[in-house]
């Protein structure tokens, strides 16, 4: 099975506990939101970090999924 590749954006800096779980995941912070980008395996582990987030009370801005499986550090995906 192979995994989609997301970014996903939040207001905020997220606490470290929050992405434990999901170790392939990789976190960077902006001015004022993170910035969480990585594979994630399938819709129900998107909906399960998403639940997660929520339990953390961290606010989503944006997910979105991107057409490259490993962007290079610092490339967004964006054109």
């Amino acid at each position: 099975m192979t995994s989609s590749y997301y970014e996903i954006r939040v207001s905020g800096v997220l606490p470290p506990e929050v992405l434990l779980d999901f170790e392939r995941l990789t976190a960077s912070v902006e001015p004022v939101e993170t910035v969480v980008h990585g594979p994630i395996r399938d819709q129900a582990a998107l909906q399960g970090l998403l639940a997660r987030l929520e339990t953390f009370g961290v606010q989503v801005i944006e997910v979105r999924r991107l057409h490259q499986r490993d962007p290079s550090v610092g490339d967004t995906g964006r054109p």
